[in-house]
């Protein structure tokens, strides 16, 4: 790869950073959980590491943008530039005591770049989604004077990062790094009571909620070079409760039918105003013993403290926090075969278990999902296709909650190419 990479390198940039930009915007996800808290959390890692159950934390591959840990930016070769983006579909089966539905997703996900500025500094940009909001739910009840009224819950929007990442290697047995976030995105919730019959009314509230607002994350790992190639790595990020300004709105109004006009009048109306959001201190530890250009195996205990949030100046009752564990590996039969493409592939695995931040009257909602995937190699470069798939559940039907049987198929592209080189002659 060389010039002409470096001309595909930047059309691939000026075409997907917007419609990255504009998926930021599209909501991905349809379940019924996202009404609560901020929604569907995004998954911490991406690429390479999805198939390997989402453990990433302390893992230190040259040829991957490790976002979830930015210490691991000083693992890339002086010599690489990596561009990184991805997909994702999800198809989702939900069901309940007394009825089911079926949803699928598919939009743009991530986009990274990263390089090396010298030999003990790097550096990485990013965009993806930190949460998504995608419900439509009805629910049908009677007063006591036989009168019958339906509600309808229903919301949108995202949550996304954009992410400048600084790692600096004062040795070779440790690097630290930070992420500097910028959160921004729109979630609105809405809800509509309508009675049954005539001469009644519909009550409809629509919220909304605007978040711009700056934040840091800290990464570090500890190396250990071992014989033969492997090492073994130990590595922790830190997020200690961020605070985010938030513009907030809402608005209540009663719309009265007549039988042959209708009447509408404002309850309750607040302008945007500046609010508050204090997110969780966000702690995670991760673990990997490698062999290079061989296998990798990894370990994450993940933790976010969501019970002390604050949603504009109050908790709330449907969090708790979140616990995420995860170990994957990776496994290349032999990386630089000459006979056999299939010796060059990485095959991954992985599983994760889950308590989400989403509990409902004491009760937790819990998730695990089982990976796996595969790194198929570029002809002649260093660039890989990685596509993998999770398969699994979240939350159940007792308690009269909903039971979310889902499957997520990713797939992204690890484009590589040897940049600052000065050329001796051309």
């Amino acid at each position: 790869m060389g010039r002409y990479s470096r001309v595909i390198f930047l059309i691939a940039g000026i075409i997907l950073f917007p419609a990255m930009l504009f998926a930021q915007f599209n909501n991905n996800t349809t379940s019924p959980y996202s009404r609560y808290g901020l929604g569907d959390l995004n998954s911490y890692s991406f690429g390479r590491t999805t198939a390997m159950g989402g453990a990433t934390l302390a893992s230190r591959y040259d040829l991957q943008i490790n976002g979830a840990n930015p210490a691991s930016y000083s693992a890339i070769d002086s010599l690489n530039f990596l561009f990184e983006f991805g997909l994702q579909g999800n198809f989702s089966k939900y069901k309940s005591n007394i009825s089911s539905a079926t949803s699928n997703d598919i939009n743009f996900n991530y986009f990274a770049m990263a390089f090396r500025i010298n030999d003990w500094m790097a550096t990485s940009i990013a965009l993806y989604p930190y949460s998504s909001v995608g419900y439509n739910v009805q629910a049908g009840e009677e007063l006591e004077n036989s009168v019958e009224y339906l509600t309808t819950y229903y919301g949108e929007g995202t949550i996304s990062d954009a992410v400048w990442g600084l790692a600096i290697q004062p040795s070779k047995y440790f690097s630290l790094g930070m992420n500097l976030n910028y959160r921004f995105g729109n979630l609105s919730r809405n809800s509509e009571l309508n009675f049954s019959g005539a001469d009644l009314y519909l009550l409809q509230r629509y919220s909304r909620l605007r978040l711009r607002d700056f934040g840091l994350e800290l990464g570090a790992q500890a190396i250990l070079p071992l014989k033969n190639d492997k090492q073994l790595v130990l590595g922790a990020v830190l997020e200690n409760k961020p605070k985010y300004t938030a513009l907030a709105s809402d608005i209540v109004m009663k719309n009265i039918y007549y039988s042959q006009s209708s009447d509408l009048d404002t309850l309750f109306f607040q302008e945007e105003e500046k609010a508050e959001l204090v997110f969780p201190t966000t702690i995670g530890l991760g673990l990997s013993f490698s062999k290079k250009n061989v296998y990798e195996i990894n370990v994450d205990y993940y933790h976010q403290g969501w019970s002390d949030a604050l949603f504009l100046g109050e908790k709330s009752e449907f969090l708790a926090d979140l616990n995420k564990f995860a170990i994957g590996a990776e496994w290349i039969p032999d990386k630089f075969s000459i006979r056999s493409a299939f010796k060059r592939v990485a095959y991954r695995a992985g599983f994760n278990y889950e308590q989400t931040y989403h509990s409902f009257d004491g009760h937790q909602i819990n998730s695990f999902g089982i990976t796996f995937g595969l790194g198929l190699p570029v002809y002649r470069s260093n660039s890989t296709i990685n596509i993998s798939a999770e398969f699994g559940r979240r939350g159940t039907t007792d308690f009269n909650l909903i039971r979310e049987d889902y499957a997520k198929v990713n797939l992204s592209a690890n484009l590589h190419d040897l940049w600052f080189i000065q050329r001796k002659i051309d």
